[in-house]
């Protein structure tokens, strides 16, 4: 049975996953490349705790046991070696994850399962970077981790089931649901999510609406708890530009990434992370138009 979690990458995904591993009792070590990274998620992370008790989820006494199996370390080599379980969530490049899990392959015991919380990269190629393949597979969780409640797991070729019994065991005890599917670009919800997404970018570009407009009719109309444009700032328009071109590359011209969104990435506006994107986050995080 995993018990000895190790997150690698303290983004806004490795922060959340790491975060309600420790609330659900796994022992967690979250692990990047920069000190200040590690600062910046554990501040993060102390916040959403302090919310967790002002709002009765979670008592004091639960968040002190929850800190005190959660720890931090730049050191990924030192790492490893006692993990019965590594979740990837670095940045979506093909390269940076072929030096982790290349890593990993030498450094983590035998026994040790690989996931990738990629949202739309292929779990077989990720898997080929090892010597392991049946123990590799795809975790791909949402945003913000601690509220949404779906894993999406997506075997890869050599997938083996043991593999997939144990990441469906883990996201279970994190208190998740899950679906499991075959590994093909995008997955399901990534797909689904891209295209409404690019589509609401294209709308914007028309003058067919503001974003408050259109995010408003999609939420109303539709029954989305976001609208596409909140959705995208939360997430990071470079994270969503980055996953068109792949799923362009890969599934062709319907993906085709929106140029007014390239617009926004080329200027920075990348979304709450840089204080402004589609929306304006600036003054106390709160956005306006």
């Amino acid at each position: 049975m995993v018990q000895q979690l190790v997150v690698v990458g303290s983004g806004v995904m490795g922060r959340g996953i790491a975060y309600v591993a420790a609330a659900n009792g796994f022992e967690v070590t979250l692990v990047d490349i920069e000190q200040h990274l590690l600062a910046s998620a554990q501040h993060e992370l102390e916040a959403i705790a302090d919310k967790a008790i002002i709002r009765g989820k979670l008592t004091a006494e639960e968040v002190d046991h929850l800190f005190n199996r959660l720890s931090y370390s730049t050191d990924l080599v030192g790492t490893v070696g006692r993990a019965d379980l590594v979740i990837e969530a670095v940045p979506e490049r093909l390269d940076i994850k072929r030096t982790v899990f290349e890593t990993l392959d030498q450094q983590a015991p035998a026994h040790c399962v690989f996931a990738t919380n990629t949202s739309t990269m292929s779990p077989t190629e990720i898997a080929s970077f090892t010597k392991r393949p049946e123990r590799v597979m795809a975790m791909h969780f949402f945003n913000p981790v601690h509220r949404m409640p779906l894993v999406e797991l997506a075997r890869g070729l050599e997938t083996s089931e043991e593999t997939v019994s144990i990441c469906e065991d883990v996201a279970r005890r994190m208190g998740k649901e899950t679906v499991v599917i075959q590994a093909f670009p995008g997955f399901v919800t990534s797909r689904i999510s891209a295209l409404v997404g690019n589509e609401a970018f294209y709308m914007l570009q028309e003058g067919l609406g503001t974003p408050e407009e259109i995010d408003k009719a999609i939420k109303l109309g539709l029954n989305y708890p976001m609208g596409p444009f909140e959705l995208g700032d939360l997430v990071g328009l470079d994270t969503r530009l980055n996953n068109l071109r792949y799923l362009h590359e890969k599934l062709g011209e319907k993906y085709r990434p929106a140029p007014l969104l390239e617009q926004y990435v080329k200027a920075g506006r990348l979304g709450r992370k840089t204080g402004r994107g589609v929306y304006d986050y600036s003054d106390s995080g709160v956005k306006t138009p």
